[in-house]
C-alpha cells in the first residue's frame, strides 16, 4: 500500500497535480474535512476508478462554522486519514493551515444568493458562504476535472453545482450515495459525538425519512401534512430537538404546497449538541 503525498501548501499541491496532469492523468478532487469514514472511502474510490490522481484535501474550514458550533472540537486525525486515503486510492492529500486558505487580509467570499438561506443554511447563517468560497478556492488550487460529493450533503451538492453553473467553472460536479450502517444511520464523522443511547435512537433519521417515502408513494402530496407528521415521529425520540423536518424542490429548493417532479426530504436534528442531517431524493409523478 502506497501511502499518498501529504502537501500543506498550495505551490506544492499545484506542482503534485501539474505533474500528474502532464503525465495524462485525470484530476479529481475530493474535498473533506477529515476524520474520515468508510463514508469518504466510498468517495475516494468512486474517484479512483474515473481518475488517475485523485487529490483529497482536509481541511477543517473555520468559515463554515457558526460561533456556537464545534469548530475546536472538531476531529483532527491525519495519520489515520492517510491510512484510509491510501487504500481507497487517493495519490495525495492537501492539508493547509487556516493562514494558508485565509491570508491576513482576505476578505472576499462566494455566495448563491436564496439556496443558502433555506435549510440547514436557516440554521446556520453563513454556513454555505463559507462552504462555497473554501470549495471555489479548492478547485482554483487543485485545478481537478471532477469533484465528488456524498449524498448525505444533498444542499450543498445542489448549492455548489449552482456555483460550479453561475460562475462557468470548468469541473464537473458529482455526488456519491450516502453509505449507511446496518440500522441506515447515515455516515458521519460527527456520529463518534454519539454516546451509546443516542447511537441506538438516531436510526430514527432514516426511519422518519422511510416513512415519509412510504406516505408519498402511497399517493399522499400535502407536504405540509407530512412535514407534520415527520417532526412529531422524531419528536417523539428520547432525547431528540428538531431542527427541520422539510421537503423541498430539487430543482430550486423552493418548498411545494403539492408534492410534485423532483423532491428532496430533508430533516436535521440535535441529540444534546450534535446535529445530524439526513435527507432521502424521490421523483414524483401525479
Amino acid at each position: 500500500m502506497t501511502l499518498p503525498i501529504i502537501c500543506d501548501t498550495i505551490p506544492d499541491i499545484r506542482k503534485a497535480v501539474d505533474t500528474a496532469r502532464r503525465a495524462g492523468k485525470r484530476i479529481g478532487l475530493v474535498p473533506t474535512m477529515g476524520a474520515l469514514h468508510d463514508g469518504h472511502a466510498r468517495l475516494i474510490e468512486a474517484a479512483h476508478k474515473d481518475c488517475e490522481f485523485v487529490v483529497v484535501s482536509i481541511f477543517v474550514n473555520p468559515t463554515q462554522f457558526g460561533p456556537k458550533e464545534d469548530f475546536h472540537r472538531y476531529p483532527r486525525t491525519l495519520d489515520e486519514d492517510r491510512d484510509l486515503c491510501a487504500r481507497a486510492g487517493a495519490a495525495a492529500i492537501f492539508a493547509p493551515d487556516a493562514a494558508i486558505m485565509y491570508p491576513p487580509g482576505f476578505r472576499t467570499f462566494v455566495e448563491v444568493q436564496t439556496w443558502q438561506d433555506v435549510l440547514c443554511g436557516a440554521a446556520r447563517p453563513g454556513h454555505f458562504r463559507g462552504v462555497c468560497t473554501v470549495v471555489l478556492k479548492l478547485f482554483h488550487i487543485a485545478r481537478p476535472e471532477v469533484a465528488f460529493f456524498g449524498q448525505k450533503d444533498a444542499q450543498q451538492a445542489l448549492i455548489l453545482s449552482r456555483m460550479v453553473r453561475d460562475l462557468d467553472v470548468p469541473v464537473e460536479v458529482r455526488t456519491i450515495p450516502t453509505v449507511r450502517e446496518p440500522d441506515g444511520l447515515a455516515l458521519s464523522s460527527r456520529n463518534r459525538y454519539l454516546d451509546p443511547e443516542q447511537r441506538l435512537h438516531a436510526a430514527a433519521l432514516w426511519q422518519t425519512l422511510q416513512a415519509a417515502r412510504q406516505l408519498i408513494e402511497k399517493g399522499e402530496r400535502d407536504s405540509a401534512l407530512i412535514e407534520r407528521l415527520m417532526k412529531e415521529r422524531l419528536a417523539a425520540v428520547p432525547g431528540v430537538r428538531v431542527d427541520f423536518a422539510s421537503i423541498v424542490s430539487r430543482e430550486s429548493l423552493a418548498p411545494q404546497a403539492r408534492l410534485q417532479g423532483p423532491i428532496l426530504i430533508a430533516l436535521a436534528v440535535f441529540f444534546g449538541s450534535t446535529r445530524l442531517i439526513d435527507n432521502l431524493q424521490m421523483d414524483v409523478l401525479e
